[in-house]
């Protein structure tokens, strides 16, 4: 299993630490906030994930500056990203989100919907579809938190018999990563429960 550290809102020198303590993969949630940071740090042998929603004029940025994207949720964003991603990086890690609770203010594609974008991505030059992530309504039931995450590792274990390249459940967070990982998830995103509270 993959421990992604969250690192959105902590400063260099935060990451150089969970460097130093043996974390390599780190997710970003702004492309803004993220360039500097991935500069200063390029001597690094760090593999960067976008999982943050994706506005379609930061395409360019993401397709760039990073090796995994977590949060492809339309067609536009995949074909932008595989058009903008330079084949001499190689191709760009994709999950696709699905927004399980269907909350107006969570981005991702209704579960029955995440097939056909899967199917897309899995065609574009520049893209290697990756897996599924989801971040379920927020709930401290334990037995409400499996639910949701059974939902997207059954549509995952189906989808994995198609496309040989998935091999990413991208489900858990630092109050629910128990619940996840009962589930099957292949990664965890952890950010306040590594770094602490953001201020």
């Amino acid at each position: 299993m993959v421990l992604l550290a969250v690192s959105k809102q902590q400063d260099v020198a935060s990451i150089r630490l969970a460097y130093a303590a043996g974390l390599k993969n780190f997710g970003e949630n702004y492309l803004q906030e993220a360039e500097p940071k991935i500069q200063a740090l390029r001597e690094l042998d760090i593999c960067w994930h976008f999982i943050g929603p994706i506005q379609t004029n930061k395409t360019r940025g993401i397709a760039t500056h990073f090796s995994w994207v977590h949060s492809v949720d339309r067609e536009k964003v995949a074909r932008r990203l595989s058009e903008q991603r330079d084949p001499a990086l190689g191709p760009l890690n994709v999950c696709v989100q699905v927004n399980l609770s269907l909350e107006a203010s969570k981005s991702g594609v209704e579960l029955a919907e995440c097939r056909h974008l899967c199917e897309l991505v899995s065609t574009l030059p520049n893209l290697r579809l990756r897996g599924l992530m989801a971040i379920p309504a927020p709930s401290n039931q334990l037995a409400a938190q499996r639910a949701g995450f059974r939902r997207l590792a059954a549509e995952y274990h189906l989808l994995a018999q198609r496309y040989p390249t998935l091999d990413t459940l991208s489900m858990g967070m630092s109050n629910d990563f128990e619940a996840a990982i009962a589930e099957g998830t292949t990664l965890v995103r952890i950010g306040s429960a590594l770094f602490g509270a953001r201020h």
